[in-house]
């Protein structure tokens, strides 16, 4: 009888190697691990961007912060300037003036150096420029509506005719004057200025008549050709502030405004246009008559010898070839209560371009800032 041979088991195919196996789970850990490794260097170098941006944020807050404070102490060395410049000429505003002298882009330091400053170098990166601009020598919007009593608003003819000569000189619509003369007392209805009376530049009040206007005449109306019957209704306009609240008036358009924005500004309160610094384009319109060239060679004469007095002005009115009889102090005048201060600081990487509007009172030559407006 044959023996059987002794059954061999067979091992399994599918059954990995032990050594393969080891080598896999190296390799699942070691990606598992540059994984891990990759994550956490992005999430570290997230972290550590957003800390260099927040600190980039505050340093820049505090650049900016302090060029402001910058800014505002070359302010108050501007008001000196016209306060200083009141004392010297009272009565008289002209372009020769040391408030007329611009200033180039300047060091902080070098400002500091003169006057003796121990930590002047400090102002090394700081750079100062700017101007002031007789506000006065622009035709103000808001002399188009005048207070005949405490809470009574009326129109001015006499300044809309002014205006609508203006915007014709401009190449613009006239009837555009009546348009924003309305909503100008529209947009004063609720204002609290509407019970100031208005004043001269040497500080007294205009006589008021018994017509209800101020010096020159029954020149107010509360009619101006316009049905302008809902002017009084409850939902009033905003109050003009700018030029570019022109927008605001029916018939302007951005175009218009451009072309009107070097000769037109919006004071608080009504003021004569300064004689010694207006532009020819608004000296013609002020004054009845005038055409621009005769205006040109009224403000090529100012050049020569500034005027004194309104005398002055209507003696060389007369020199151009108007026939002007009587000035009203309302209207034209030689002396300015109101400037616009521009001014630009470069502080590092902060720069602060602003604009302000500082009154200047005509008797005690003290000055008063009435708004700021920082330029984008």
């Amino acid at each position: 009888m044959r023996a059987q041979p002794f059954p061999v088991r067979r091992r399994s195919r599918n059954r990995a190697r032990p050594s393969t196996r080891k080598a896999a789970g190296k390799g699942a850990a070691i990606i598992t691990a540059l994984l891990v490794v990759a994550l956490s260097a992005i999430l570290v170098s997230g972290m550590l961007w957003r800390q260099q941006v927040q600190l980039r944020r505050i340093e820049n807050q505090r650049l900016l912060a302090q060029a402001q404070w910058i800014a505002r102490g070359a302010l108050d060395w501007t008001r000196l300037v016209l306060r200083s410049e009141a004392d010297t000429s009272a009565g008289i505003t002209y372009l020769g003036g040391t408030w007329g002298v611009p200033v180039a882009k300047t060091r902080l330091s070098d400002f500091l150096g003169q006057i003796g400053e121990v930590r002047a170098d400090q102002g090394a990166d700081t750079y100062l420029s700017g101007s002031i601009e007789d506000a006065q020598a622009r035709f103000n919007l808001r002399d188009l509506v005048a207070i005949s009593a405490p809470g009574m608003l009326q129109l001015n003819v006499t300044e809309i005719e002014s205006f609508a000569r203006l915007l014709a000189i401009v190449g613009l619509d006239g009837s555009l004057a009546k348009n924003t003369a309305t909503y100008l007392r529209s947009s004063l209805a609720y204002s609290a200025t509407r019970y100031q009376a208005q004043s001269t530049s040497n500080g007294t009040q205009s006589q008021q008549l018994a017509g209800g206007g101020g010096q020159g005449g029954a020149n107010f109306t509360s009619n101006p050709g316009l049905a302008d019957a809902g002017s009084n209704s409850a939902v009033a306009p905003l109050q003009m502030t700018s030029v570019d609240s022109l927008l605001d008036v029916p018939g302007f358009t951005a175009d218009a405004v451009a072309r009107l924005r070097p000769f037109v500004t919006i004071l608080p309160t009504a003021t004569p246009v300064n004689m010694n610094t207006a532009s020819a384009e608004v000296v013609a319109a002020v004054v009845p008559g005038m055409n621009v060239s005769q205006a040109q060679g009224f403000v090529a004469r100012r050049q020569t010898v500034f005027f004194h007095n309104v005398g002055d002005v209507q003696l060389a009115l007369q020199g151009s070839g108007v026939q002007q009889t009587t000035i009203d102090t309302t209207q034209l005048d030689v002396n300015t209560s109101y400037f616009l201060v521009h001014g630009r600081v470069q502080h590092e990487r902060a720069v602060v371009d602003r604009t302000t509007l500082v009154w200047r009172d005509p008797l005690t030559h003290t000055t008063r800032i009435v708004r700021v407006r920082d330029e984008p």
